[in-house]
């Protein structure tokens, strides 16, 4: 009698480990996601949103979208600061558009803090860009837009 409750209240601490293990949910709703193919369309459109890398420091330096602003790491309280500095001259209703690709999102610890600080900032179309795996995998293996960390000094970019 003992083993047969034993085996449910096993099961039972297993799922609440599971569940508790679960990335939270995410704080946008899915109309906010955009697949990066949009993104693209949107870039070479005569009003392109603003687009604001927010992965490790690093990543940004290395490689990113092109245009994009560093906006810092969006896990770290100095990458909330550097996000809040680049945003502080923008209008409340900028169309704003946030990515990491640091790794699968689902894990990424850097967006979905950001998206939550601009929300609270007052920004009302704040767009988050859908990297499902990591940036090399869903945009530069695809030839998206992109420039090297250092396209601030330089003349050209790839595309």
């Amino acid at each position: 009698m003992g083993r047969r409750f034993r085996l449910p209240t096993a099961l039972l601490f297993s799922l609440a480990a599971i569940c508790l293990a679960q990335t939270p949910a995410d704080p946008w709703p899915s109309a906010d996601l955009v697949e990066p193919a949009t993104l693209v369309q949107a870039l070479e459109s005569a009003k392109p949103p603003v687009v604001i890398a927010v992965p490790f420091p690093v990543l940004y330096r290395s490689k990113h979208i092109l245009h994009a602003i560093d906006g810092g790491a969006g896990s770290k309280p100095e990458g909330i600061e550097t996000l809040k500095k680049a945003v502080n001259s923008l209008s409340k209703d900028s169309d704003i558009v946030i990515y990491c690709g640091c790794c699968p999102m689902v894990k990424c610890p850097n967006v979905r803090p950001a998206y939550r600080t601009l929300k609270e900032l007052g920004f009302t179309h704040v767009r988050v860009l859908n990297i499902p795996t990591n940036m090399h995998t869903d945009w530069y293996a695809r030839n998206y837009p992109s420039e090297p960390g250092t396209a601030a000094t330089q003349s050209s970019t790839q595309k």
